[in-house]
């Protein structure tokens, strides 16, 4: 079943960036508008979630009007609507579903839950339009760092995920500790550039070579005990060494361990999804690895790695044609695994 110039309206309120978008059959963008909360949440030094939804509340409804106004479009004209539902934070999510429920409702167009996970991985989709399933993806994104096999358009295998911290998570502790602030991902990638990257001995942890989970954890506690060793010494830190030398051991173990699933798996294509994979550092060193083991890389432009509508839009094209369509019950899940609705 395919559907042609299908329009699907979509809506992205996860987290911290209200986003609209109209995606014409999952592959097209008409418009992909998205209000950042960064400013407000940055004296915060993270995102505070009864403010990302007040926001959310304010903002979106002239998101939607932005998006209609530039596409030259009105709702009337959307075919279908598109929502994440999952995972983020509650309240975030409920404002988008809320809104998302009631145009669908008010103009009896199908309404679509989108795994925001899956949304990222489609973000590929938006920017190679030759891309097909079967391929393997590293989803690195604040709260999640994840190996997934997409199999086909509906279906989501994990292969590894981190045990403790992701590495979005990590970036943004140490960003804080070294007083670079919020969001930390790029903070830390502008430092490293300053920085010598084999100034400091960070451990890499590997875990079992045969499986592909992550361990952030104790190299963050290694960075913080190494600060607070020159600290108690009064000896000087150098910042920008210890951002380059703690990016290049995260991104060290990133690189590996896609490298090597892709490979114990014979998997030709790779995929790189969400914030962290707009990482400077680790677009150059997977691009050199994969280049040298034969294997094709695709990754999208950073507007497209960050939380945006677009992505969910294709997602909920694929989800449509292979009728994953919700009713008026779905509900916001926070925790929701990839692979379920």
């Amino acid at each position: 079943m395919t559907e042609v110039n299908m329009k699907i309206l979509s809506i992205e309120t996860s987290c911290d960036e209200t986003s609209v978008a109209i995606v014409e059959d999952g592959r097209k963008i008409l418009t992909n508008r998205i209000y950042s909360q960064i400013d407000i949440h940055k004296k915060y030094g993270g995102v505070v979630p009864e403010i990302a939804s007040r926001n959310h509340i304010t903002k979106l409804p002239y998101i939607i009007e932005d998006a209609l106004e530039e596409t030259q479009m009105r709702l009337e004209d959307v075919d279908a609507i598109g929502v994440t539902n999952g995972p983020g934070l509650i309240g975030a999510l409920l404002v988008g579903l809320s809104e998302a429920k009631a145009i669908a409702y008010s103009l009896d167009k199908p309404l679509i839950g989108v795994h925001h996970i899956e949304g990222h991985i489609a973000a590929n989709f938006l920017q190679y339009p030759e891309l097909e399933p079967p391929f393997l993806t590293l989803v690195v994104s604040g709260g999640h760092s994840h190996l997934v096999l997409v199999e086909d358009y509906q279906t989501f295998k994990v292969l590894g995920r981190t045990i403790d911290d992701a590495a979005g998570e990590a970036f943004d502790k140490i960003s804080r500790v070294l007083g670079f602030g919020y969001p930390g991902g790029p903070a830390i990638d502008c430092a490293a550039k300053k920085g010598d990257p084999e100034a400091i001995a960070f451990p890499r942890v590997f875990l079992d070579k045969k499986e592909y989970n992550f361990s952030f954890s104790g190299l963050k506690s290694s960075v913080l005990n190494y600060i607070n060793s020159k600290k108690m010494k009064n000896e000087p830190i150098v910042v920008n060494d210890v951002a380059a030398s703690f990016q290049m051991a995260v991104v060290e173990v990133l690189v590996k361990k896609t490298i090597a699933c892709a490979k114990g798996i014979h998997m030709n294509k790779i995929c790189m999804a969400g914030g962290v994979s707009c990482n400077s550092l680790l677009r150059q060193m997977m691009t050199d690895a994969a280049k040298e083991e034969g294997l094709s890389l695709y990754y999208p432009d950073p507007i497209l790695c960050t939380d945006n509508a677009a992505m969910i839009g294709s997602m909920a094209y694929y989800n449509f044609i292979n009728g994953a369509v919700s009713d008026l019950s779905l509900n916001g899940i926070p925790g929701l695994k990839i692979g379920t609705r």
